[in-house]
């Protein structure tokens, strides 16, 4: 079939489509070049602003429409385990995470998300993730490990139909974290910084693990970090554009150009003042203007424009910060933090 050349195009045919072989056509196992073609159209990512909505919603329809093609149970066999392969589950920067679950029969039953480049040439980005992972589990402390996603394994297939190569990361199915980029969309007006409070101190937490293994994780960003609200646990994921200490960031997340300190956009050194201005950014952004003057000067001071100027230990700030929470806030207390029921609703208003 011909493949639409630009957006209008793209979302008329996903919109049209009664049934998937509409768009990919009736073989099971092939397609994989028009899905391809037509993510390139449709992603959020890659249309101007004013289209991003439609555009979410093309990309949803698109990723459906492709999982009800190739099955809703399609096995995948890794080097360590058969995985049975539902939908779409997620789409992250590079790669789509499907949701599938551990079939082996010598196994219980386990709920992952298979982390699979939409483009074969991030490849090496999704190895990257696998390597960092090993890296860092292995250097630190096993209670610590909660920040880090469980890798399962991480191996190369063959796609159906397209035979193209795909890099394939297997992580543990994280059940009741949210983004922060969804925790910002539920509370516009800024999150208590109480709560953002706790979110910080264990994020550097997160960072710091990665700056133990002599690795900076350089996308410190709403999506890639979750929170879980009832247990206050944090988890750092996407570590596909993970740096060695003093070596230069492999790619950025382009809608977050903004966000990145100097020495990453112009391709100098990262460290762990990096990963600490992108942490301090995050938390800014996730207070906004309920942010009280001493943490936007502390705040403020772990993003000064050189690398150098910047602290270097996140253990440190962790303890810095600790010192100026009690002063605002006295000791330390756990406060409950829920997600609104509706986006935009504050649940500590009452009503």
């Amino acid at each position: 079939m011909t493949v639409p050349s630009n957006f209008a195009q793209a979302e008329a045919l996903l919109a049209a489509a009664a049934e998937p072989a509409e768009v990919f056509g009736p073989d099971p196992d092939g397609g994989a070049h028009v899905y391809r073609e037509l993510a390139k159209l449709v992603h959020p990512d890659r249309v101007p602003a004013t289209l991003h909505a439609k555009a979410a919603t093309a990309f949803a329809r698109l990723a459906a429409l492709w999982a009800a093609h190739r099955g809703a149970h399609v096995t995948l066999a890794g080097r360590r385990h058969a995985y049975s392969v539902g939908p779409i589950a997620a789409h992250g920067d590079i790669a789509n995470l499907y949701a599938a679950t551990i079939t082996d029969p010598t196994e219980p039953q386990t709920d992952v998300l298979l982390k699979i480049a939409r483009d074969p040439g991030h490849a090496d980005l999704v190895a990257a993730e696998a390597e960092a992972l090993h890296r860092v589990s292995a250097a630190v402390d096993p209670k610590h490990r909660a920040y880090l996603p469980t890798l399962v394994e991480s191996f190369t297939y063959l796609e159906p139909g397209s035979r193209v190569r795909r890099r394939t990361n297997v992580l543990v199915r994280a059940e009741g974290f949210v983004s922060l980029a969804e925790v910002h969309a539920a509370y516009p007006g800024g999150v208590d910084p109480r709560d953002a409070a706790w979110m910080w101190r264990r994020l550097l937490v997160a960072i710091g693990l990665a700056h133990r293994a002599d690795l900076v994780h350089a996308a410190v960003l709403p999506e890639h970090v979750l929170i879980h609200p009832a247990r206050h646990g944090l988890m750092l994921v996407d570590w596909c554009y993970v740096a060695e200490r003093g070596g230069s960031v492999p790619a950025i997340v382009p809608r977050y150009a903004d966000w990145y300190p100097p020495e990453v956009t112009a391709g100098r050194a990262a460290g762990p003042g990096t990963d600490i201005a992108l942490a301090a950014r995050l938390a800014t952004w996730l207070v906004g203007s309920r942010l009280p003057a001493p943490l936007r000067r502390f705040a403020r001071g772990c993003a000064l424009g050189g690398l150098a100027a910047r602290p270097t230990d996140a253990w440190q700030v962790l303890a810095e910060l600790d010192d100026l929470l009690g002063r605002l806030y006295g000791p330390r207390t756990f406060r409950p933090f829920a997600m609104p029921t509706r986006p935009g609703e504050d649940p500590d208003v009452p009503r």
